[in-house]
């Protein structure tokens, strides 16, 4: 995954992927060792080209993306990421939550589906 380290939409998947027992690999676009010579703002600018979206964070799961933070959890929600995980021969274990979206910070409005 592709976050920054103030995200709180990167802490969000972070922390819906530790609680599920889902390991990661963050890389910190906005880290002092990306810092140097706009080595994260370069990373961060493909990324966008190559998701189609400017936003972070950014999921991939074996290669393939599944898109931001709204989009791992609509994927949790619907069982799509449990699909993708088990595609790389991961598993999840997500008895303990109801809702993906639980994991958003709490001052956000609650989103709405037309």
């Amino acid at each position: 995954m592709f976050v920054l380290e103030w995200c709180e939409f990167s802490w969000a998947v972070r922390n819906m992927f530790a609680a599920i027992g889902v390991p990661y690999h963050a890389i910190e676009l906005d880290s002092a060792a990306l810092q140097k010579d706009n080595v994260g703002g370069d990373l961060r600018a493909a990324l966008g080209v190559k998701a189609g979206a400017p936003t972070i964070p950014q999921i991939f799961i074996g290669g393939e993306h599944v898109g931001g933070a709204t989009e791992t959890f609509d994927a949790f929600n619907d069982g799509t990421l449990k699909e993708r995980l088990a595609s790389v021969g991961l598993s999840m274990d997500a008895s303990s939550i109801q809702n993906a979206y639980s994991f958003l910070p709490k001052w956000l409005e609650p989103r709405t589906r037309s």
